[in-house]
């Protein structure tokens, strides 16, 4: 059983976890960065901006609604 002790250092394989995730981090901010700058200056009409906020707050309810019912699942020892 592993050892959940918090003073526990990065093995080997959780060190190399951790520089791949920051790699693909700065890849994707550099891809971001070079596409929002290749892209210039869009034009959106109002519905594309309805359509950006809308599937926005959509994702975020979505998204907090599935970790809701993880932690109701959870304290009411549904997953055990």
């Amino acid at each position: 059983m592993p050892n959940n002790d918090s003073n526990t250092p990065l093995s080997s394989a959780g060190w190399l976890a951790l520089g791949v995730l920051i790699g693909f981090l700065a890849i994707s901010v550099w891809y971001g960065i070079y596409t929002w700058d290749v892209l210039g200056d869009v034009q959106m009409s109002a519905f594309g901006w309805f359509a950006l906020i809308a599937g926005s707050l959509i994702t975020l309810g979505v998204g907090g609604g599935l970790m809701a019912l993880i932690f109701y699942s959870n304290r009411n020892n549904f997953d055990r």
